[in-house]
């Protein structure tokens, strides 16, 4: 019997499983401190938490705000540090009026008295979440350990938490950013310094980038693609991606434009699905392997040549 230990994040390297496209993710984000011990399987669920907490919680997420529980050593047990997301929103609460802050969260009645400094920069995600998936916490607890200790060491505005499940196990280690909801995957401890300096400046990290979550998978894929083949001529502009003309085929052409000071211009991104056969997590490595479709760009075209392009090399777009 062979003694090494299988990873779903090793296997899905080894498929040749693709990050972009994978960046599925709610935009409504409800963020709740508590200690990383008391999580249970459920991304927003504690051993210790009263029903009442349970239940709202529930609720909260049921009527469409995902709810994910956060840790990091410093802070309180018994005091919750909360984030609202999109609205980039902190709130601090003892535990004795968590129910309350979560009863009046579900009213949309004013959370004024437990409201706390916003933010100082980007909030940063790290799934750690062992009980989940055993990759999160071999790869995504040492990744979040480089990340927190990187922003220290060099001074950086982020909020870096642990977290329950952000979603794509196989993917670890697995982090989100808010509120610019840029996902990402395989975060090594050499793409650490380079994700963060990248984040300062309100652009995706390449390497690691799954997409940015409020566009479907094709829209992730097209972007990725396209935002890769600016990047090897010398570009990093903000970026615009098309819907669809038929969201049920498995082919398509999506337009990509881009504007970056004075140039600008657009490219079509051709993209396919292809069948891949992969495990989602760790517990599904001793059945066999699942079917899934996901999607590759397999061509780029230029459209609107306004700007000097400064070509590296491309081997991978036409």
């Amino acid at each position: 019997m062979s003694m090494i230990q299988r990873f779903c994040a090793r296997e899905s390297l080894a498929q040749g499983d693709p990050l972009a496209g994978s960046a599925a993710h709610a935009e409504r984000n409800l963020l709740l401190s508590w200690p990383r011990a008391k999580w249970q399987r459920s991304l927003r669920q504690a051993s210790d938490m009263t029903d009442a907490v349970a239940t709202r919680l529930e609720a909260i997420a049921e009527a469409g705000r995902r709810v994910n529980l956060i840790h990091r050593r410093e802070q309180p047990g018994e005091r919750h540090c909360l984030y609202l997301m999109p609205e980039n929103r902190r709130y601090e609460v003892a535990r004795a009026e968590l129910a309350a802050f979560l009863d009046a969260l579900r009213r949309d009645a004013p959370l004024t008295r437990w409201e706390a400094s916003p933010p100082a920069g980007p909030l940063l995600l790290c799934c750690t979440h062992g009980k989940k998936d055993k990759c999160c916490a071999k790869f995504g607890y040492a990744a979040y350990k480089a990340l927190d200790a990187a922003v220290a060491a060099h001074a950086l505005p982020f909020d870096v938490w642990e977290s329950t499940h952000l979603g794509g196990c196989r993917l670890a280690a697995s982090a989100v950013v808010f509120p610019a909801l840029r996902k990402y995957g395989r975060i090594d401890t050499a793409d650490v310094l380079p994700l963060l300096e990248a984040e300062i400046a309100d652009r995706p990290y390449l390497p690691c980038y799954r997409g940015d979550s409020r566009l479907s998978p094709v829209q992730q894929c097209a972007q990725v693609a396209a935002l890769e083949w600016l990047a090897e001529r010398s570009l990093h502009p903000s970026v615009s991606v098309s819907t669809p003309s038929d969201p049920e085929a498995s082919r398509t052409s999506l337009i990509v434009k881009w504007q970056t000071g004075s140039d600008q211009g657009a490219v079509a991104v051709e993209c396919i699905q292809r069948a891949l056969q992969r495990f989602d997590t760790c517990a599904d490595l001793d059945a066999p392997a699942k079917n899934t479709w996901v999607w590759q760009a397999v061509s780029l075209r230029l459209l609107e040549p306004h700007l000097p392009l400064r070509k590296k090399s491309c081997p991978h777009h036409a």
